[in-house]
């Protein structure tokens, strides 16, 4: 497991208590570097959505947690938002939660001169995704294949 990793799953660890006393969703997790910072970002969500308040609260609570365990060895910015309305489906329970809804499908090389598809989420295991697109035919990806996976938006 790579550091990265490490940093997102402890992490997660310590955050999902916090952010599950207040009724909110854990979403995700993910500690990147973008032009030279670091950055730990925490996505929370819950019925209705978040709001600016929400993360704060979230912020404010967990900043003290991290001060304590202090187990990240860069030095980097914690943030707390919303995983908006494009949010990729990761874990389990969001594709269980978008089954039947359109998906976004990116997939790292072109299948039929294609990279990117849309179509209802029809089945999903470890391993494949299966959507139904327009013209009825069924789509088997394989998990390996798809670099982006997402909640179409329909403007």
């Amino acid at each position: 497991m790579s550091r990265k990793e490490e940093y997102e799953k402890k992490t997660e660890e310590l955050l999902e208590p916090v952010v599950a006393g207040y009724g909110f969703e854990l979403v995700d997790v993910e500690y990147v570097k973008e032009a030279g910072t670091w950055y730990l970002r925490a996505f929370i969500d819950k019925p209705g959505g978040i709001t600016v308040d929400d993360c704060e609260v979230v912020s404010r609570k967990f900043s003290d947690i991290l001060d304590e365990k202090d187990y990240i060895e860069d030095t980097y910015i914690f943030e707390v938002s919303s995983p908006g309305l494009g949010r990729p489906l990761k874990k389990e329970k969001d594709f269980q939660r978008s089954l039947g809804e359109e998906v976004e499908i990116r997939t790292y090389r072109a299948i039929d001169r294609q990279k990117e598809f849309t179509g209802t989420l029809q089945a999903f295991d470890r391993a494949s995704v299966t959507i139904a697109c327009a013209d009825g035919e069924e789509q088997v990806f394989q998990r390996s294949e798809i670099a982006l996976i997402r909640l179409a938006l329909d403007f």
